[in-house]
Protein backbone atom coordinates (compact mmCIF):
# COMPACT_ATOMS: atom_id res chain seq x y z
CA UNK A 1 0.00 0.00 0.00
CA UNK A 2 1.50 3.31 -0.84
CA UNK A 3 2.13 5.66 2.15
CA UNK A 4 -0.79 8.70 2.77
CA UNK A 5 0.10 12.04 1.08
CA UNK A 6 1.91 13.74 4.16
CA UNK A 7 -0.72 16.96 3.71
CA UNK A 8 -3.35 17.99 1.49
CA UNK A 9 -0.74 21.24 0.13
CA UNK A 10 0.78 21.17 -3.10
CA UNK A 11 4.40 22.33 -1.89
CA UNK A 12 6.54 20.48 0.40
CA UNK A 13 9.44 20.42 2.82
CA UNK A 14 11.89 18.68 1.03
CA UNK A 15 15.50 17.04 2.13
CA UNK A 16 18.06 16.23 -0.07
CA UNK A 17 21.17 14.32 1.02
CA UNK A 18 24.24 15.46 -1.01
CA UNK A 19 25.33 18.67 -2.14
CA UNK A 20 26.94 16.95 -5.63
CA UNK A 21 25.93 17.48 -9.06
CA UNK A 22 22.93 15.91 -8.98
CA UNK A 23 21.55 17.19 -5.43
CA UNK A 24 22.56 20.68 -6.69
CA UNK A 25 20.46 20.00 -9.88
CA UNK A 26 17.45 18.63 -7.38
CA UNK A 27 17.65 21.46 -5.18
CA UNK A 28 17.16 23.76 -8.02
CA UNK A 29 14.49 22.41 -9.65
CA UNK A 30 12.43 22.03 -6.02
CA UNK A 31 13.31 25.22 -5.38
CA UNK A 32 12.03 26.27 -8.52
CA UNK A 33 8.90 24.31 -8.39
CA UNK A 34 8.42 26.69 -4.78
CA UNK A 35 8.97 23.55 -2.28
CA UNK A 36 11.11 24.38 0.70
CA UNK A 37 14.55 22.67 0.46
CA UNK A 38 17.57 21.75 2.82
CA UNK A 39 20.51 19.70 1.66
CA UNK A 40 22.51 17.94 3.74
CA UNK A 41 26.19 17.40 2.84
CA UNK A 42 28.82 15.42 5.27
CA UNK A 43 31.60 17.32 3.64
CA UNK A 44 32.85 21.12 3.95
CA UNK A 45 31.73 21.92 0.48
CA UNK A 46 29.66 21.15 -2.23
CA UNK A 47 30.46 19.44 -5.44
CA UNK A 48 30.55 15.56 -4.30
CA UNK A 49 32.55 13.43 -6.45
CA UNK A 50 34.04 16.34 -8.13
CA UNK A 51 36.03 17.22 -5.12
CA UNK A 52 39.36 15.93 -5.26
CA UNK A 53 40.47 15.30 -2.18
CA UNK A 54 44.30 13.69 -1.68
CA UNK A 55 43.73 11.74 1.34
CA UNK A 56 43.02 7.67 1.02
CA UNK A 57 41.18 5.01 3.40
CA UNK A 58 42.80 3.10 5.99
CA UNK A 59 41.66 0.24 3.98
CA UNK A 60 43.04 0.41 0.42
CA UNK A 61 40.47 -2.34 -1.32
CA UNK A 62 37.80 -1.36 0.81
CA UNK A 63 35.71 -4.64 2.41
CA UNK A 64 36.87 -3.05 5.88
CA UNK A 65 33.56 -1.34 7.76
CA UNK A 66 35.32 0.18 9.76
CA UNK A 67 37.57 2.27 7.85
CA UNK A 68 37.67 5.84 7.50
CA UNK A 69 35.53 6.72 4.34
CA UNK A 70 37.48 9.60 2.15
CA UNK A 71 33.92 10.32 -0.13
CA UNK A 72 35.94 11.45 -3.25
CA UNK A 73 37.52 8.74 -5.97
CA UNK A 74 39.25 11.34 -8.02
CA UNK A 75 43.28 11.13 -9.13
CA UNK A 76 44.93 14.08 -9.85
CA UNK A 77 45.40 13.72 -13.66
CA UNK A 78 41.79 13.22 -13.96
CA UNK A 79 40.41 14.87 -17.23
CA UNK A 80 36.66 14.53 -18.66
CA UNK A 81 36.19 11.90 -20.95
CA UNK A 82 33.30 14.17 -22.29
CA UNK A 83 33.45 17.28 -24.28
CA UNK A 84 31.97 20.01 -22.03
CA UNK A 85 29.15 21.23 -24.53
CA UNK A 86 27.59 17.47 -23.32
CA UNK A 87 28.24 17.64 -19.90
CA UNK A 88 26.77 20.80 -18.64
CA UNK A 89 23.53 21.14 -17.37
CA UNK A 90 21.56 22.18 -20.15
CA UNK A 91 19.92 25.65 -18.83
CA UNK A 92 23.38 26.51 -17.68
CA UNK A 93 26.13 25.41 -20.17
CA UNK A 94 29.38 24.93 -19.05
CA UNK A 95 31.69 26.87 -21.39
CA UNK A 96 34.79 28.15 -21.53
CA UNK A 97 35.70 31.03 -18.91
CA UNK A 98 38.42 33.47 -19.62
CA UNK A 99 38.94 34.21 -15.72
CA UNK A 100 42.01 33.55 -14.17
CA UNK A 101 42.78 30.40 -13.31
CA UNK A 102 40.00 28.39 -15.28
CA UNK A 103 41.17 25.35 -17.74
CA UNK A 104 39.36 26.40 -21.14
CA UNK A 105 40.20 23.39 -22.60
CA UNK A 106 37.39 21.55 -24.29
CA UNK A 107 38.02 18.32 -21.89
CA UNK A 108 38.52 19.82 -18.90
CA UNK A 109 40.59 18.44 -15.81
CA UNK A 110 38.51 17.62 -12.25
CA UNK A 111 39.72 21.56 -10.74
CA UNK A 112 37.29 23.38 -13.54
CA UNK A 113 34.26 21.02 -13.16
CA UNK A 114 34.51 21.75 -9.44
CA UNK A 115 34.51 25.52 -10.89
CA UNK A 116 31.41 25.29 -12.93
CA UNK A 117 29.61 23.54 -10.41
CA UNK A 118 30.63 26.54 -7.81
CA UNK A 119 29.70 28.89 -10.53
CA UNK A 120 26.04 27.34 -10.62
CA UNK A 121 25.20 27.22 -7.11
CA UNK A 122 26.18 31.00 -6.94
CA UNK A 123 24.06 31.41 -9.84
CA UNK A 124 21.14 29.95 -8.34
CA UNK A 125 21.78 30.96 -4.79
CA UNK A 126 21.61 26.91 -4.02
CA UNK A 127 24.58 27.48 -1.13
CA UNK A 128 22.36 29.05 0.96
CA UNK A 129 20.25 25.75 1.12
CA UNK A 130 23.31 23.11 2.23
CA UNK A 131 23.90 22.53 5.53
CA UNK A 132 27.72 21.52 5.28
CA UNK A 133 29.61 19.34 7.19
CA UNK A 134 26.09 17.33 8.30
CA UNK A 135 26.04 14.08 8.29
CA UNK A 136 22.29 12.11 7.54
CA UNK A 137 22.70 8.81 9.88
CA UNK A 138 19.27 8.09 9.36
CA UNK A 139 15.88 8.48 7.10
CA UNK A 140 12.79 6.31 7.79
CA UNK A 141 8.83 6.82 7.23
CA UNK A 142 7.24 8.12 10.62
CA UNK A 143 3.27 7.79 11.10
CA UNK A 144 1.51 10.25 9.25
CA UNK A 145 3.17 9.33 6.09
CA UNK A 146 6.19 11.83 6.69
CA UNK A 147 10.16 11.22 6.85
CA UNK A 148 12.72 11.58 9.63
CA UNK A 149 16.35 12.42 9.40
CA UNK A 150 18.35 11.88 11.80
CA UNK A 151 21.51 13.57 11.37
CA UNK A 152 25.15 14.58 13.04
CA UNK A 153 27.30 17.50 13.50
CA UNK A 154 29.74 18.41 15.56
CA UNK A 155 29.16 15.56 17.47
CA UNK A 156 25.81 15.95 18.12
CA UNK A 157 22.78 14.47 16.61
CA UNK A 158 19.42 15.51 16.03
CA UNK A 159 16.64 14.44 13.81
CA UNK A 160 13.89 16.55 11.55
CA UNK A 161 10.96 15.94 9.87
CA UNK A 162 10.07 15.97 6.18
CA UNK A 163 7.47 15.63 3.63
CA UNK A 164 9.84 13.99 0.91
CA UNK A 165 13.78 12.97 1.14
CA UNK A 166 15.40 12.97 -2.49
CA UNK A 167 18.48 11.06 -2.57
CA UNK A 168 21.79 12.18 -4.03
CA UNK A 169 24.17 11.02 -1.92
CA UNK A 170 26.07 9.45 -5.62
CA UNK A 171 27.73 5.98 -5.63
CA UNK A 172 31.35 6.60 -5.64
CA UNK A 173 32.31 5.63 -2.65
CA UNK A 174 31.90 1.62 -1.72
CA UNK A 175 34.04 -0.32 -3.83
CA UNK A 176 33.16 -3.30 -5.91
CA UNK A 177 36.19 -6.09 -5.90
CA UNK A 178 36.75 -8.51 -8.29
CA UNK A 179 36.55 -12.40 -6.88
CA UNK A 180 40.03 -13.78 -7.46
CA UNK A 181 40.88 -17.35 -7.01
CA UNK A 182 43.52 -17.51 -4.43
CA UNK A 183 43.88 -13.95 -3.57
CA UNK A 184 44.04 -14.93 0.17
CA UNK A 185 47.29 -16.19 -0.20
CA UNK A 186 49.03 -13.78 -2.42
CA UNK A 187 51.41 -11.87 -1.03
CA UNK A 188 51.38 -8.46 -3.15
CA UNK A 189 49.07 -5.52 -2.49
CA UNK A 190 45.57 -4.34 -3.59
CA UNK A 191 43.69 -1.30 -3.68
CA UNK A 192 41.18 0.26 -5.14
CA UNK A 193 41.18 2.55 -8.13
CA UNK A 194 38.78 4.61 -5.64
CA UNK A 195 42.06 5.29 -3.44
CA UNK A 196 44.62 6.04 -6.30
CA UNK A 197 45.11 9.63 -6.36
CA UNK A 198 49.22 9.98 -8.01
CA UNK A 199 51.77 7.37 -9.46
CA UNK A 200 54.63 8.03 -7.38
CA UNK A 201 53.82 4.80 -5.33
CA UNK A 202 53.75 2.40 -8.12
CA UNK A 203 57.58 3.51 -9.70
CA UNK A 204 59.45 0.43 -11.30
CA UNK A 205 57.02 -1.78 -9.69
CA UNK A 206 54.89 -4.66 -11.75
CA UNK A 207 51.03 -3.83 -11.65
CA UNK A 208 48.13 -5.78 -12.93
CA UNK A 209 44.79 -3.21 -13.27
CA UNK A 210 42.11 -4.87 -13.57
CA UNK A 211 39.03 -3.72 -15.43
CA UNK A 212 38.52 -1.62 -18.88
CA UNK A 213 36.39 1.20 -17.78
CA UNK A 214 37.61 4.69 -18.35
CA UNK A 215 39.58 4.92 -15.00
CA UNK A 216 40.93 1.68 -16.08
CA UNK A 217 41.72 3.28 -19.45
CA UNK A 218 43.48 6.70 -17.70
CA UNK A 219 45.18 5.39 -14.61
CA UNK A 220 46.87 2.69 -16.51
CA UNK A 221 48.17 5.52 -18.51
CA UNK A 222 49.20 7.27 -15.84
CA UNK A 223 51.03 4.44 -13.59
CA UNK A 224 52.82 3.13 -16.61
CA UNK A 225 54.77 6.85 -16.39
CA UNK A 226 56.87 4.99 -13.38
CA UNK A 227 55.48 1.61 -13.10
CA UNK A 228 57.93 -0.98 -14.66
CA UNK A 229 54.83 -2.95 -16.51
CA UNK A 230 51.63 -2.40 -16.45
CA UNK A 231 49.06 -5.17 -17.45
CA UNK A 232 45.45 -4.74 -17.81
CA UNK A 233 43.01 -7.84 -17.06
CA UNK A 234 39.81 -7.31 -18.63
CA UNK A 235 36.88 -9.61 -19.47
CA UNK A 236 36.17 -7.41 -22.66
CA UNK A 237 39.86 -8.99 -24.02
CA UNK A 238 39.44 -12.52 -24.84
CA UNK A 239 43.06 -12.43 -27.56
CA UNK A 240 46.48 -13.95 -25.95
CA UNK A 241 48.16 -11.08 -24.45
CA UNK A 242 49.99 -8.13 -26.52
CA UNK A 243 51.33 -5.30 -26.03
CA UNK A 244 48.66 -1.98 -25.83
CA UNK A 245 50.17 0.02 -29.57
CA UNK A 246 51.78 2.96 -28.97
CA UNK A 247 53.46 2.10 -25.20
CA UNK A 248 56.39 -0.19 -24.42
CA UNK A 249 55.49 -0.94 -21.30
CA UNK A 250 51.25 -1.88 -21.35
CA UNK A 251 49.96 -4.93 -22.12
CA UNK A 252 46.74 -6.67 -22.39
CA UNK A 253 45.42 -10.16 -21.19
CA UNK A 254 42.15 -11.78 -20.86
CA UNK A 255 40.83 -11.91 -16.92
CA UNK A 256 43.03 -13.39 -14.46
CA UNK A 257 42.00 -17.34 -14.00
CA UNK A 258 43.94 -17.16 -10.42
CA UNK A 259 47.13 -16.08 -8.53
CA UNK A 260 49.80 -18.15 -6.51
CA UNK A 261 51.54 -17.30 -3.03
CA UNK A 262 54.78 -17.25 -4.45
CA UNK A 263 53.55 -13.80 -5.93
CA UNK A 264 52.68 -15.08 -10.06
CA UNK A 265 49.16 -14.44 -12.07
CA UNK A 266 48.04 -16.56 -14.52
CA UNK A 267 45.79 -15.24 -17.00
CA UNK A 268 42.31 -16.89 -18.79
CA UNK A 269 44.95 -17.33 -21.88
CA UNK A 270 47.69 -19.37 -20.17
CA UNK A 271 50.14 -16.46 -20.00
CA UNK A 272 51.59 -15.69 -16.38
CA UNK A 273 53.05 -12.97 -14.85
CA UNK A 274 54.75 -11.90 -11.38
CA UNK A 275 53.36 -9.19 -10.31
CA UNK A 276 53.41 -6.74 -6.69
CA UNK A 277 50.69 -4.68 -6.96
CA UNK A 278 46.84 -5.42 -7.63
CA UNK A 279 44.77 -2.27 -8.95
CA UNK A 280 40.85 -3.17 -9.39
CA UNK A 281 39.04 -0.38 -11.40
CA UNK A 282 36.19 -2.50 -11.15
CA UNK A 283 33.38 0.19 -10.06
CA UNK A 284 31.11 0.66 -7.18
CA UNK A 285 28.63 -0.23 -4.73
CA UNK A 286 25.03 1.70 -4.15
CA UNK A 287 24.94 2.04 -0.51
CA UNK A 288 22.66 3.57 1.65
CA UNK A 289 23.30 2.49 4.88
CA UNK A 290 21.06 5.25 6.05
CA UNK A 291 17.84 4.66 4.72
CA UNK A 292 15.38 2.30 6.50
CA UNK A 293 12.46 1.78 4.26
CA UNK A 294 11.24 -1.93 6.29
CA UNK A 295 12.88 -3.53 2.99
CA UNK A 296 10.63 -1.46 0.58
CA UNK A 297 13.77 -0.63 -1.07
CA UNK A 298 16.84 -2.91 -1.22
CA UNK A 299 19.82 -3.42 -2.77
CA UNK A 300 20.61 -7.06 -4.25
CA UNK A 301 23.42 -7.56 -6.50
CA UNK A 302 24.44 -3.85 -6.95
CA UNK A 303 20.06 -3.49 -8.35
CA UNK A 304 18.59 -0.66 -6.15
CA UNK A 305 14.84 -1.48 -6.40
CA UNK A 306 12.19 -1.70 -6.90
CA UNK A 307 12.28 1.40 -8.85
CA UNK A 308 9.74 2.75 -11.29
CA UNK A 309 12.47 4.24 -13.72
CA UNK A 310 15.05 4.19 -12.19
CA UNK A 311 14.03 7.23 -9.57
CA UNK A 312 10.63 6.19 -7.66
CA UNK A 313 9.90 3.41 -5.05
CA UNK A 314 6.39 2.43 -6.53
CA UNK A 315 4.95 2.15 -3.14
CA UNK A 316 6.73 5.34 -1.42
CA UNK A 317 6.43 7.06 -4.36
CA UNK A 318 6.96 10.50 -4.99
CA UNK A 319 8.34 11.09 -0.74
CA UNK A 320 11.50 8.85 -1.65
CA UNK A 321 13.14 9.51 -4.49
CA UNK A 322 16.52 9.00 -6.41
CA UNK A 323 18.34 10.95 -8.43
CA UNK A 324 21.60 9.92 -10.39
CA UNK A 325 21.51 6.18 -10.14
CA UNK A 326 22.17 5.24 -13.88
CA UNK A 327 25.45 5.31 -15.04
CA UNK A 328 27.45 5.17 -18.02
CA UNK A 329 25.74 8.10 -19.15
CA UNK A 330 26.00 11.84 -19.50
CA UNK A 331 25.27 12.51 -16.02
CA UNK A 332 24.47 16.58 -15.64
CA UNK A 333 21.69 17.03 -18.34
CA UNK A 334 19.81 13.41 -16.71
CA UNK A 335 20.58 14.83 -13.28
CA UNK A 336 18.00 17.98 -14.57
CA UNK A 337 15.51 15.90 -16.38
CA UNK A 338 15.23 13.48 -12.82
CA UNK A 339 14.94 16.28 -10.48
CA UNK A 340 12.45 18.35 -12.42
CA UNK A 341 10.23 15.48 -12.73
CA UNK A 342 10.57 14.93 -9.19
CA UNK A 343 9.76 18.51 -7.93
CA UNK A 344 6.20 18.59 -10.37
CA UNK A 345 5.44 15.28 -9.10
CA UNK A 346 5.28 16.23 -5.43
CA UNK A 347 3.70 19.18 -6.35
CA UNK A 348 1.04 17.67 -7.86
CA UNK A 349 1.68 19.30 -11.40
CA UNK A 350 2.75 15.81 -12.41
CA UNK A 351 0.79 13.06 -12.14
CA UNK A 352 2.73 9.21 -11.66
CA UNK A 353 1.12 5.99 -12.52
CA UNK A 354 -1.12 4.19 -9.62
CA UNK A 355 1.48 1.90 -7.28
CA UNK A 356 0.29 -0.84 -8.85
CA UNK A 357 1.08 0.20 -12.06
CA UNK A 358 5.13 1.63 -11.66
CA UNK A 359 5.29 -1.76 -10.10
CA UNK A 360 4.08 -3.91 -12.74
CA UNK A 361 6.03 -1.42 -14.99
CA UNK A 362 9.66 -2.51 -13.14
CA UNK A 363 8.62 -5.78 -13.12
CA UNK A 364 8.53 -5.76 -17.20
CA UNK A 365 11.69 -4.14 -17.14
CA UNK A 366 13.36 -6.91 -14.72
CA UNK A 367 11.86 -9.77 -17.17
CA UNK A 368 12.92 -8.38 -20.30
CA UNK A 369 16.35 -8.18 -18.80
CA UNK A 370 16.27 -11.81 -17.58
CA UNK A 371 15.15 -12.73 -21.23
CA UNK A 372 17.86 -10.76 -23.04
CA UNK A 373 20.57 -12.32 -20.54
CA UNK A 374 21.43 -8.87 -18.78
CA UNK A 375 22.82 -9.24 -15.54
CA UNK A 376 20.82 -7.73 -12.18
CA UNK A 377 23.93 -5.83 -11.39
CA UNK A 378 23.71 -3.65 -14.69
CA UNK A 379 19.84 -3.00 -14.16
CA UNK A 380 20.90 1.01 -13.75
CA UNK A 381 23.43 1.18 -17.00
CA UNK A 382 21.95 3.18 -19.15
CA UNK A 383 24.76 3.54 -22.07
CA UNK A 384 22.83 1.99 -25.05
CA UNK A 385 19.73 4.13 -24.09
CA UNK A 386 20.25 7.40 -22.41
CA UNK A 387 19.35 9.95 -24.47
CA UNK A 388 15.98 7.35 -25.13
CA UNK A 389 15.66 8.02 -21.21
CA UNK A 390 15.75 11.37 -20.65
CA UNK A 391 13.44 12.18 -23.92
CA UNK A 392 10.88 9.86 -22.58
CA UNK A 393 11.52 11.60 -18.89
CA UNK A 394 11.55 14.97 -20.69
CA UNK A 395 7.94 14.21 -21.80
CA UNK A 396 6.88 12.99 -18.76
CA UNK A 397 7.83 17.11 -17.24
CA UNK A 398 6.73 18.87 -20.25
CA UNK A 399 10.62 19.75 -21.07
CA UNK A 400 12.43 19.63 -24.37
CA UNK A 401 14.24 16.74 -25.53
CA UNK A 402 17.63 16.38 -25.55
CA UNK A 403 19.08 18.75 -28.25
CA UNK A 404 20.26 16.63 -31.54
CA UNK A 405 23.26 18.65 -31.89
CA UNK A 406 24.04 17.23 -27.80
CA UNK A 407 23.16 13.55 -29.34
CA UNK A 408 25.31 13.65 -32.29
CA UNK A 409 28.14 15.30 -29.98
CA UNK A 410 28.50 12.32 -27.78
CA UNK A 411 28.35 9.78 -30.71
CA UNK A 412 31.31 11.56 -32.19
CA UNK A 413 33.05 11.82 -28.91
CA UNK A 414 32.28 8.33 -28.49
CA UNK A 415 34.13 7.45 -31.61
CA UNK A 416 36.98 9.40 -31.35
CA UNK A 417 37.95 7.72 -27.66
CA UNK A 418 37.91 4.25 -29.79
CA UNK A 419 39.68 5.95 -32.64
CA UNK A 420 41.81 8.45 -31.10
CA UNK A 421 42.39 6.40 -27.56
CA UNK A 422 45.25 8.91 -26.75
CA UNK A 423 44.49 12.13 -27.88
CA UNK A 424 40.62 12.44 -28.15
CA UNK A 425 40.93 14.73 -25.51
CA UNK A 426 42.74 17.12 -27.63
CA UNK A 427 41.84 16.30 -31.19
CA UNK A 428 38.72 15.60 -32.52
CA UNK A 429 36.95 16.66 -36.12
CA UNK A 430 32.83 17.88 -35.00
CA UNK A 431 33.47 21.71 -35.17
CA UNK A 432 29.87 22.12 -37.18
CA UNK A 433 28.01 20.66 -33.49
CA UNK A 434 30.79 22.85 -31.76
CA UNK A 435 29.14 25.71 -33.60
CA UNK A 436 26.01 24.84 -33.51
CA UNK A 437 25.90 24.28 -30.00
CA UNK A 438 27.60 27.59 -29.07
CA UNK A 439 24.50 28.91 -31.37
CA UNK A 440 22.09 27.26 -29.29
CA UNK A 441 23.42 28.74 -25.99
CA UNK A 442 24.47 32.18 -27.22
CA UNK A 443 20.25 32.29 -28.49
CA UNK A 444 19.20 31.04 -25.55
CA UNK A 445 21.05 31.14 -22.34
CA UNK A 446 22.37 35.11 -21.19
CA UNK A 447 24.38 33.58 -18.77
CA UNK A 448 26.57 31.53 -21.04
CA UNK A 449 27.24 35.20 -22.45
CA UNK A 450 28.51 35.75 -18.94
CA UNK A 451 30.37 33.14 -19.00
CA UNK A 452 32.19 33.53 -21.80
CA UNK A 453 33.04 36.93 -21.24
CA UNK A 454 34.82 36.27 -18.07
Amino acid sequence: MPIPIPNPTRLRHVAVIGAGAGGLAAARELRREGHTVVVFERENNIGGTWVYDPRTESDPLGPDPTRNIVHGSLYASLRTNLPREVMGYRDYPFVASTRPGRDPRRYPGHKEVMEYLNDYATEFGLGELVRFETEVLEVGIVENGKWKVKYGKNGKVDDEVYDAVVVCNGHYTEPRIADIPGIDSWPGKQIHSHNYRVPDPYRNQVVIMIGSAASAVDISRDVSTVAKEVHIASRSYNNGASKLPGHNNIWLHPMIESVREEGSVTFQDGSEVRASIILHCTGYKYHFPFLKTNNIVTVDDNRVGPLYKHIFPPTLAPWLSFVGLPWKVVPFPLFEYQSKWIAGALSGKFSLPSPEEMMKDVENFYSSMETAGIPKRYTHNLASCQYEYNDWVAAECKSAPSEEWRKEMYVSASKSKIVRPETYRDEWDDEHLIMQAHEDFNKNFKVAKNLIKG
